[in-house]
């Protein structure tokens, strides 16, 4: 990546003002361009862990969930199972992740005997907002919220159910599955085998993305998912157990990586000799990412105070501007032969462009994704009528509580007083967008958008030919849509 000199037109190899850069500060400066078309762009990672798209949901408990690990492999990201979680409960969460389908989604079911009630509590649970009705293991009829409205709450599903059914079958290609909803005006159709039995179900959308995304899969052609490590207790113990579990990629977390507790936590996983990543973080330095390379780490996340859900800046002064931090450690990790994620700071498709830009190999997404209905959280509905999810930060009260569970009262009071983030926000659903994969549609059009900009084919080319410029406050508000008129 290069800088652009205003002053003399010329570009530099790195910044020439005295301060550091957050995400709205820079912008991209279109170039000659061979390349043909956004979709011959090629977005997966080269470090080592399997993603197609550079996009990782980061691991946060109000985020980063089975549904979630599910829908974003499948569109080729990655998922990181936050560690505050029992190890028993993530292995059996890996396991349900590897069993899924590739192209279809996984159903929610209810017997006929159900009632509304029982299909209303579970619509939410997917975007396609739609519950199969299944007797015997066979599908025999579909609900929509639609289907819903105005019935008693005691009803039965089987007095309201569409029984005019359309089945695909489990062999079908996504082309030809799309082109069979079209002509029959459905939005979507149960999947069932050669014995009738259910399997899936696919919806338009999601046989057209499957022609459009490939899923990020491990070497039995499995979806890839990650879990997670803190650096306290019996931190080889827990690793060895995620290894046997089946994780694609160990992620060692805490919020100040670059401190001893990390370095002895890295070298005791490290020492399991893992034929997998290992993540290590979070850093804002060149000295961080060396001293987490020399104690073990393949990857290095980086970020301190940029996320939504962070107080740390405001508590405590700390932290880096997010696009300076990438940069920099980028470039120590490339030296090293190592990569760096991009951790926080994300709120518009343009700023993962921008962290690609400064050389990270996938970039992490967390608030963003929370008001989604592929989040853990229940959805619920605000007095003006919008709908919404729980968040909250990893070194908040809420997290903390969470994750000291099974320690004294004494010891548990005392961390409570040092919390950091925030214990609560609501994270509303964009209804142009209310699920992951509509986000990420939007996030991978503008970063291929991006490199056909800069002329680049691929990641590692974008970096190289990605030039880049300072702009002022006014600048970045410039580029801003307008919704309205501004006379």
């Amino acid at each position: 990546m290069r800088f652009l000199n205003p002053q003399t037109g010329s570009y530099d190899e790195r910044n020439a003002v005295p301060y550091d850069l957050t995400y709205d500060d820079v912008y991209m400066v279109p170039s000659r361009s061979a390349v043909g078309s956004r979709q011959g762009v090629d977005l997966s990672s080269n470090d080592g862990t399997g993603t197609t798209i550079p996009l990782v949901v980061a691991n946060m408990t109000a985020i980063a969930g089975r549904r979630m690990a599910e829908t974003v492999a499948r569109r080729g990201g990655l998922v990181a199972i936050p560690q505050d979680i029992p190890t028993e409960v993530i292995a059996e969460v890996v396991s349900w992740v590897k069993r899924r389908h590739l192209v279809f989604d996984t159903p929610v079911t209810l017997a006929p005997g159900a009632t509304v009630a029982d299909a209303l509590a579970l619509l939410p649970k997917r975007a396609h907002g739609a519950l199969v009705v299944v007797e015997d293991g066979r599908p025999v009829g579909v609900v929509t919220e639609g289907d819903l409205h105005g019935v008693d709450r005691f009803t039965s599903l089987a007095q309201v159910m569409s029984r005019d059914l359309l089945l695909l079958e489990e062999s079908v290609d996504p082309t030809a599955a799309f082109e069979k909803l079209s002509e029959g005006h459905r939005k979507l159709a149960p999947v069932v085998d050669e014995k009738g039995e259910l399997v899936g179900i696919l919806t338009r959308k999601g046989a057209l993305r499957a022609t459009l995304y490939t899923p990020a899969v491990d070497a039995a052609g499995r979806l890839r998912i990650a879990a997670t490590v803190g650096i306290n207790g019996d931190v080889a113990g827990k690793a060895e157990a995620l290894l046997e579990a089946g994780a694609d990629v160990l992620v060692v977390d805490t919020a100040h990586g670059h401190q001893e507790s990390m370095i002895s936590a890295l070298r005791a996983v490290r020492g399991l000799e893992p034929r997998i990543p290992i993540v290590a973080g979070n850093v804002v330095t060149a000295a961080g990412v060396r001293d987490l390379v020399e104690a073990g780490a393949d990857i290095l996340k980086v970020g301190v105070g940029p996320g939504a859900m962070c107080t740390t800046r405001m508590m405590t002064g700390v932290g880096r501007p997010q696009f300076s931090a990438v940069l920099e450690c980028a470039a120590e990790a490339r030296r090293l032969g190592k990569h760096v994620w991009a951790d926080g700071g994300v709120r518009h498709p343009r700023d993962v462009a921008m962290a690609l830009a400064a050389g990270a190999s996938n970039v992490m997404i967390g608030s963003w994704f929370a008001g989604t209905y592929e989040s853990p959280g229940d959805l619920q509905t605000a007095p003006d009528g919008r709908q919404y999810k729980e968040s909250f930060g990893m070194a908040s009260a809420r997290a903390v509580r969470n994750r000291t569970a099974e320690e004294s009262s004494y010891d548990r009071a005392r961390k409570a007083l040092f919390e950091e983030g925030i214990s609560t926000s609501r994270m509303f659903l964009d209804p142009a967008r209310p699920g992951v994969e509509d986000l990420i549609d939007s996030i991978i059009a503008g970063v291929r958008s991006s490199c056909t900009y800069a002329g680049a084919n691929s990641l590692e080319e974008f970096h190289q030919k990605a030039v880049v410029g300072i702009q002022s406050a006014a600048g970045f508000a410039e580029g801003k849509p307008l919704h309205s008129s501004w006379a």
